[in-house]
């Protein structure tokens, strides 16, 4: 090879495949010592490296000096050495440039495939090394192909796949449609880098909104949380350290164009944008928007949260198969229990009830209780000693009989509910005995009057035989003289 064909070869394979230079040409320089190699055996010393002056990839076999020769490839006489260097000792290692076109059909194909299999690798070094730090960000892309089910999409540089998962329901695309989605994963596997794309994840919305708003791409504007659900709807939250912003408003844009822009790149899905409160109460009121809150009562340990709205604001904050409050838990981290005022007030009073029942406790007790956050037979029953004996009046003994008749009343109260299952299932099973057993003894029709009924078509029949015999055969039958 000569500089006009490897300078040429290397240069263009460098700039479509965005190969460094030094990668290819150290993989030619493998590929024709592999060569050499199936020419002269494996033990065969054999060098390749590229020439810069002559643009020459060259190949050079180096065998040792030695006095007598007991392996051919690797050793060469003295009086041979001296031929190629005069002043050469034993010991010394001599190398000769040997010709690439002596090589031969089975050596050339070896070097082809080594240089096919480095071309590979460092194309995919490559490709993942211009895609990993990438994670994150939007792209743009063409539809190529379907692969069952699975988008195939051009980037230029390589391919990337959208999974179905990562697809958004009911979003149809054809071959060469235009397609941005999110760089979810780049992974390095032997088959390729595989750039794995999403329309779905809820960073796609963030990203979207760093690219239509800039105060976000600015930092005045921060993105504290996104949910969605794919499609469908999605709820962003947005803070400002500066007073003087307004970050739903910025979000929002002029008439509603910012947040506009957004929703025609998903397809109309609709997005709540709602202002972020450090106060997690408040957050969550914020997220539940458009209804109105009550109150909040706050489980700190299970991080939950029971939320009271007034009856005619329910259907809101649960939303449309209870999307709403589904969104707002996934942005806010908590769990949310929406109940209604009255349904509220129901609770309360069951569990007011079932404390009053327990020996040992009145009016006062209960409402110590109540105050204490106690407010059922089922909650006092998981206290603890030390949780009560902070309340005015109850001691470690007392303490220890509350929870102790508390956990017997839940016990009496589940044995009774079990006796009524099984008293209903029985009532049920009885019934259902006695309608099979009624089904059974309905009177069947008896023989005779099966019987009856035959012989009452029987006339019938025989008129009808008489009527047949009567008739002639064909007109053969009928006598010649009679025709006219």
């Amino acid at each position: 090879m000569f500089i006009a064909d490897i300078k040429r070869v290397v240069d263009q394979i460098s700039r479509d495949k965005g190969i460094d230079r030094q990668i290819l040409i150290k993989a030619l320089e493998e590929a024709l010592r592999s060569a050499a190699k199936k020419k002269f055996g494996p033990k065969a010393d054999i060098e390749a490296q590229y020439n810069e002056e002559t643009g020459e990839i060259e190949v050079f076999q180096f065998k040792e000096v030695v006095e007598t020769v007991t392996e051919p490839d690797l050793q060469i006489s003295l009086e041979e050495g001296r031929q190629l260097d005069p002043e050469c000792e034993i010991g010394d290692s001599l190398g000769t440039k040997m010709d690439t076109s002596t090589f031969g059909r089975i050596a050339a194909q070896s070097a082809k495939q080594v240089i096919i299999q480095r071309m590979k690798d460092a194309e995919r070094d490559a490709v993942y090394a211009n895609y990993i730090d990438r994670k994150g960000e939007i792209i743009n892309g063409i539809v190529q192909r379907f692969d069952r089910g699975d988008i195939i999409v051009n980037l230029g540089g390589t391919e990337a796949v959208l999974p179905v998962r990562e697809q958004v329901p009911r979003e149809n695309y054809r071959r060469g449609d235009r397609i941005r989605a999110l760089i979810l994963d780049v992974l390095y596997e032997s088959r390729g880098p595989q750039v794995i794309l999403s329309r779905t994840h809820p960073d796609f919305l963030i990203m979207l909104f760093k690219t239509e708003v800039p105060e976000i791409s600015e930092g005045l504007v921060e993105i504290k949380g996104a949910a969605r659900e794919p499609g469908s709807r999605a709820k962003i939250a947005v803070a400002s350290e500066d007073s003087d912003i307004d970050p739903v408003g910025a979000c929002v844009g002029m008439k509603g164009s910012r947040v506009q822009n957004v929703v025609q790149e998903l397809r109309g899905e609709k997005i709540d944008i709602i202002p972020w409160h450090v106060d997690a109460a408040k957050y969550v009121c914020n997220a539940l928007q458009p209804a109105e809150i009550s109150r909040v009562i706050i489980d700190e340990a299970n991080r939950s949260m029971e939320v009271i709205v007034p009856d005619e604001y329910l259907s809101v904050a649960i939303g449309k198969r209870g999307q709403n409050v589904r969104l707002a838990s996934k942005l806010t981290g908590w769990q949310l229990d929406v109940s209604s005022e009255s349904q509220y007030s129901e609770a309360m009073k069951s569990g007011y009830e079932s404390l009053m029942a327990l020996p040992g406790v009145g009016i006062s007790m209960a409402d110590a209780l109540f105050e204490q956050g106690f407010y059922s037979a089922e909650e006092l029953a998981k206290a603890t000693v030390e949780d009560l004996i902070q309340i005015r009046g109850i001691g470690e003994e007392k303490a220890q009989q509350l929870i102790g008749n508390a956990r017997a009343y839940l016990e009496n109260l589940a044995r009774e509910q079990q006796e009524q299952a099984e008293a209903r299932q029985e009532d049920e099973d009885r019934r259902q005995e006695e309608t099979e057993q009624e089904t059974d003894q309905e009177p069947e029709p008896s023989s005779d009057q099966e019987q009856e009924t035959d012989q009452e078509s029987e006339p019938f029949s025989d008129q009808e035989q008489e009527a047949d015999d009567t008739k002639p055969e064909n007109d053969s039958a009928v006598d010649p003289e009679h025709k006219t």
